[in-house]
């Protein structure tokens, strides 16, 4: 019978194989990408370490890790003098769910509506606004074209696409992609844990044509649209709830929810 580390590793290699596709076709080889997750493995260790109340030595980092006691030392080093990541999209990305979830900025079927460039509300100016005050809505406006997000077209603004993602901007889209895939698999591996029970399900169905698979795609994005707006007008609101009743120390907590469609060729032994 394998045993759980077999079981673990055999599941994270399989999870691994399109991240291993991604890194090969941006250029990072084996012996780079290994380099690389040995900074990866020493936070971990130095984690574990913490969380056990144990002390964290070069010695217990190397011997949990496997990381050689030399590494753990340079290694040590290059992280702490290492550059901070692509920060992802951020007064954008909340233009964006204020425009996808509240009402005065959507049509009658629910679709988020073209809206003027300036003047009474709703406009894209007065949404910036009801944001903040301290970024000009040209800015914004520009930030999101660059992004493929939004587009001006005769002096209103309208979303392109879901609004959500990025369509152009590389370091936005890997970093979105950075924290999405973050959060997606630290819960499903606290729930393998046991010790919690995040909402971690997906829908599975085989044996479709090509053109079964896309109008799933359609209805699973018409899906999407719904769960966003019951959850961002529910977020929206404990967030103004515990700005008002909770000291800063008690605001700790963040949360992601999301979701996602794949489909593939069973023939694609690749995919």
């Amino acid at each position: 019978m394998p045993s759980r580390s077999g079981i673990v590793l055999a599941a994270v290699l399989h999870a691994f194989r399109p991240l291993a596709r991604l890194l090969l076709r941006h250029g990072v080889t084996y012996p780079t990408f290994t380099t690389a997750l040995k900074q990866v493995f020493l936070r971990a260790a130095i984690e574990e370490l913490r969380s056990d109340g144990r002390k964290e030595t070069d010695s217990a980092v190397s011997l949990l890790s496997g990381v050689h006691r030399r590494d753990v030392r340079n290694l040590g080093r290059l992280a702490a003098a290492a550059p901070g990541a692509v920060e992802p999209v951020g007064m954008a990305s909340q233009v964006v769910a204020r425009w996808l979830s509240e009402a005065e900025y959507l049509d009658a079927q629910g679709a988020p509506r073209a809206l003027a460039r300036s003047g009474d509300s709703p406009s894209f100016d007065t949404l910036v606004a009801s944001i903040s005050s301290d970024v000009r809505p040209r800015a914004v406006l520009d930030e999101l074209t660059r992004l493929g997000m939004a587009e001006e077209v005769d002096g209103s603004v309208r979303l392109r696409g879901q609004g959500l993602v990025p369509r152009e901007g590389f370091g936005e889209m890997a970093a979105l992609m950075r924290e999405n895939l973050h959060d997606h698999m630290a819960a499903a591996s606290l729930n393998l844990e046991g010790d919690n029970n995040f909402l971690e399900q997906a829908v599975f169905v085989d044996e479709l044509t090509a053109q079964s698979a896309h109008e799933l795609h359609v209805v699973s994005a018409k899906a999407w649209r719904q769960a966003f707006k019951t959850v961002m007008t529910e977020a929206q609101a404990r967030y103004q709830h515990d700005q008002a009743n909770a000291p800063k120390g008690q605001r700790t907590y963040r949360v992601r929810f999301g979701s996602y469609f794949y489909a593939a060729d069973e023939n694609d032994k690749d995919s």
